[in-house]
């Protein structure tokens, strides 16, 4: 820490730090909470932030920084105080710091400010404001306001009532000891992957050890995003780990709980697919509602005002949440079922309860994209044509199909090809030729879905529709091949496919856009994929061979996206951001 005397004094100290580090500026007059400084100063995910009388700026913005500085020093004189008087601008861009921030932004780049709420940051410049000042200092208690953020804003009934209260202190107590998120990431991961081991036993007493273990886990998964935001500690890893380890979790305890049953005598992996497909088909309506609406212009749906009315009744909102069976809530219940019942009621209870969410859910959001007139633009509509994962084939015949008109006309072909693929593969005779031909229909009706932009109202509803068709599809046969082990390894294939398609999604949510097209070609995209699994199972109809291949492709799958996407997470252009987004 060094003084400066001014403006142009400061400048010349901030020259001669290595380029690589981040700097900070703080006015000597500052009066405030520790929490607030760490607040503007500390959080990695910005290029610059500032607080009232305090800025900082990573390496990418010291030049502009530097230039604000030289700026600043010739606007106030070289011998000019830190603190100008000046009746123009607010309190806080009177000081140096505020008015470098002020002209950053001037220059183009993005300053954040945090919100400190209770929180005191402040340049006195009288008496009377020092003694303000410092009476706000008193009567907040700083810790106690750092642990309180350290809570998202919104979460489940469950999550905010039976684990925040304590978890929170949890966290603190990782801090103190220097453990990083990621370190308590992977102790979720690894705690939750033993709870799977424990069903894996069926006995019950490995049951009950599950049921317990799960929990645990899903303490330390709430106390890692905590312990990231009470010590700020947001990383490019930490963003991959937390945005992917939980649904490499519920799946994995997904087979355990299959593999217990078995041991038991009772086979219910087709159960089990069934639950992680209904699962990630709501979280792909989630998200593709979610991007189509991003940023769009429209008038308030009345759908939305209803909303936002009930949210100003305080049990609805409580109960909204719960109807969605946001991830405590789905885990809580998992867990007592495991310990309490068997896993063939585990996942009716799964089935039942995300059935219903799904419905409630997705009912609302067709409420709402049908009673308003949304403008979409360009960025959501590649949104939506990213997470399609429209392959080789599809967007061969988009190519060459004349561009489609009309709002509905996108989602009404993807969803006629979804209900062609899944009837094909549910009621025509196995193996049979005519499968394939399903299968071609809809690589057909797939690339027709995608061949002009997707703004229109309903748009949003095409990469459900693919997701459904390609992980039924792949259920289905796998079930009615009546080959052992076929539905376990379907498992392992839309596990893969599964990650790949989430894995799309936080890229997309991080700004930094989707996969590579080389990857998605080269994993054949939903349609090619489905397409394969047809002619799998008409090849090698009721044959071992079934299950190797399908196998084999799980494999294949899973090792051409985990490659790209842990060379992508780890790289500096991933987003250095925790999910904060939906709570399922």
């Amino acid at each position: 820490m060094q003084s400066a005397a001014d403006a142009a004094d400061a400048a010349a100290l901030l020259a001669a730090v290595p380029a690589g580090r981040r700097v900070a500026l703080v006015d000597p007059r500052f009066v405030g909470h520790v929490h607030a400084l760490r607040l503007g100063l500390t959080d990695p995910r910005f290029p610059a932030a500032t607080v009232p009388g305090a800025l900082t700026a990573q390496p990418a913005a010291r030049g502009a920084l530097l230039r604000a500085l030289h700026r600043t020093a010739a606007a106030v004189g070289a011998g000019a105080p830190v603190v100008e008087p000046d009746a123009d601008p607010a309190p806080e861009d009177r000081t140096v710091p505020g008015r470098i921030a002020v002209a950053l932004e001037a220059e183009g780049t993005a300053v954040q400010r945090p919100a400190l709420g209770s929180l005191v940051a402040a340049v006195p410049t009288d008496p009377e404001q020092q003694a303000a000042a410092e009476a706000g200092l008193a009567s907040v208690d700083d810790e106690a306001v750092r642990l309180r953020n350290a809570v998202k804003a919104h979460d489940g009934f469950f999550t905010t009532y039976c684990i925040s209260p304590y978890s929170r202190y949890i966290a603190r107590w990782c801090a103190r000891r220097n453990l990083t998120p990621n370190q308590v990431t992977t102790a979720s991961l690894i705690t939750a992957l033993v709870a799977a081991g424990a069903a894996a036993t069926g006995t019950r007493g490995g049951y009950v050890a599950a049921g317990i273990l799960l929990l645990v886990s899903f303490v330390l998964d709430c106390t890692d995003g905590q312990l990231a935001r009470y010590s700020l500690q947001y990383s490019t890893m930490g963003a991959w780990l937390d945005a992917t380890f939980d649904r490499a979790k519920e799946y994995a305890y997904y087979a355990g709980l299959a593999i217990g049953a078995v041991r038991g005598g009772d086979d219910v992996w087709a159960l089990a697919l069934g639950a992680m497909v209904l699962q990630a088909c709501r979280h792909v309506v989630d998200f593709s509602f979610n991007e189509a609406n991003h940023d769009a212009v429209a008038n308030t749906s009345p759908t939305a005002a209803l909303s936002d009315k009930l949210d100003n009744v305080g049990w609805t909102v409580w109960v909204r949440r719960m109807i969605v069976l946001p991830i405590g809530e789905r885990w809580a219940m998992i867990a007592v079922l495991t310990a309490l019942t068997t896993p063939r009621i585990v996942f009716y209870a799964l089935l039942v309860g995300c059935s219903l969410a799904a419905c409630y859910t997705t009912a609302g959001r067709l409420l709402r994209s049908l009673t308003r007139r949304a403008s979409r633009t360009d960025r959501a509509a590649q949104a939506l044509a990213d997470l399609a994962d429209s392959g080789p084939l599809a967007q061969a015949v988009a190519a060459v199909a004349p561009g489609l008109r009309g709002a509905f006309t996108a989602p009404a072909v993807a969803l006629l090809g979804a209900l062609v693929m899944i009837g094909g593969a549910l009621f025509l005779p196995y193996g049979s030729p005519l499968t394939v031909a399903a299968a071609a229909v809809y690589v057909v009706l797939s690339g027709l879905a995608v061949a002009r932009p997707l703004k229109g109202a309903l748009d949003w509803l095409v990469p459900p529709f693919f997701r459904a068709a390609e992980y039924v599809t792949i259920l289905v046969l796998a079930a009615r091949s009546d080959v052992p082990h076929a539905v376990p390894a379907a498992f392992g294939l839309v596990s893969a496919v599964a990650y790949h398609h989430y894995d799309t999604v936080y890229r997309i949510r991080g700004g930094t856009g989707a996969p590579p097209q080389w990857l998605v070609r080269t994993i054949g995209g939903h349609e090619g994929r489905t397409a394969l699994v047809v002619v799998l199972a008409a090849v090698l109809t009721h044959t071992s061979g079934f299950t190797t291949a399908l196998t084999a492709l799980a494999v294949a799958v899973a090792l051409v996206v985990l490659v790209e996407s842990i060379r992508f997470w780890v790289s500096s252009s991933a987003p250095a951001v925790h999910d904060e987004g939906e709570l399922a």
